[in-house]
C-alpha cells in the first residue's frame, strides 16, 4: 500500500486532472420536494448519479474518488429515511459490487462500520474484499464517517500501538487515519447550495480546492463535472509559497 506525504509536510505535484475528487452529494431531499416527491425518490435518483460519476472519472482518469454518503450526524434523521438509507446502501452493494469488480473499480468503505447491522457489517466487508486486488478507480464510500471521529480514532490507534506513550507527530498519526490509502483530495465538491463542509474529511482537506454548485446531486452530470475541474485547473494552487516562487519554478 503506498504511503502519502501531507500537503502540509510536503508540496504535492501539481497535476491538471485532479487525481483524488472528494464530493458531498447534497440536495436530494430537495431535489424530489420540488417534484411533489418522497424524500426516498431523491435517494434513489441520487444513486444514479453515483454511477455517472463512477463513469465520468474512470473517463476522465481520476484516480480516487470519495463521496460522502452518509455521516455520523446523519442518524439525527427521521427513523423511517434512516432505515431506508440503510436498505438502499444494501441493495446497492448487491448490485454493484459484482460490476465494480468486473470494471476494475477498487471499493473502500470507512466510517464506524460497527455501528451498522451485521449483515450490512459483513456485505462491507466481503465487497471490499472481493474489489481489494483491483488497479482501477479506487471508489471510497464513507458512511457513518465523521472528520472528528477520524482524527480521534486515528489518535486512539496510534496511542494503543506504543503502549500510551508517544509523541503525537502528523507523520506518526497520517497512517492510521481512514485514508491513508488516499492522497489528498486535490478538488472537494459539494452539490445543492450550502458552503461548508460539513465534518467531512477534517485533516485531509487542509490543501484542496473547493467548489461549491447549486446543482442538486440528482441533477449533477458530466458537464457540471467538467465546469468543477475547470474552476479547479483556473486556480494557483500555492500551498505556503508566493506566486514568483511558483513562476520560478
Amino acid at each position: 500500500m503506498p504511503s502519502f506525504i501531507s500537503s502540509t509536510a510536503a508540496i504535492p505535484e501539481a497535476v491538471q486532472v485532479p487525481r483524488h475528487i472528494a464530493m458531498i452529494m447534497d440536495g436530494n431531499g430537495r431535489w424530489a420536494k420540488k417534484r411533489f416527491l418522497p424524500r426516498v425518490a431523491g435517494h434513489k435518483k441520487g444513486l444514479e448519479t453515483v454511477r455517472e460519476m463512477v463513469r465520468a472519472c474512470i473517463e476522465l482518469k481520476v484516480d480516487y474518488l470519495t463521496l460522502f454518503a452518509f455521516s455520523s450526524e446523519n442518524w439525527r434523521r427521521p427513523a423511517d429515511e434512516v432505515s431506508f438509507l440503510m436498505q438502499l446502501f444494501i441493495k446497492a452493494m448487491e448490485r454493484e459490487v459484482e460490476r465494480m469488480s468486473d470494471n476494475n473499480i477498487r471499493l473502500k468503505i470507512i466510517g464506524r462500520l460497527d455501528r451498522f447491522e451485521p449483515q450490512l457489517a459483513e456485505m462491507i466487508q466481503a465487497s471490499q474484499d472481493k474489489t481489494a486486488h483491483n488497479t482501477g478507480l479506487t471508489l471510497t464510500i464513507a458512511a457513518d464517517y465523521g472528520g472528528r471521529w477520524d482524527i480521534l480514532q486515528a489518535t486512539n490507534a496510534l496511542l494503543a500501538t506504543r503502549g500510551g506513550q508517544c509523541e503525537v507527530t502528523e507523520e506518526a498519526l497520517s497512517p492510521y487515519l481512514a485514508m491513508s490509502y488516499a492522497p489528498e483530495p486535490d478538488l472537494f465538491i459539494r452539490t445543492g447550495g450550502e458552503q461548508r463542509i460539513s465534518n467531512f474529511l477534517l485533516w485531509q482537506l487542509a490543501y484542496s480546492e473547493l467548489y461549491f454548485t447549486d446543482v442538486l446531486w440528482p441533477d449533477f452530470n458530466l458537464d457540471v463535472l467538467k465546469q468543477a475541474i475547470s474552476s479547479y485547473q483556473s486556480r494557483e494552487r500555492r500551498f505556503g509559497r508566493t506566486s514568483e516562487q511558483l513562476s520560478n519554478a
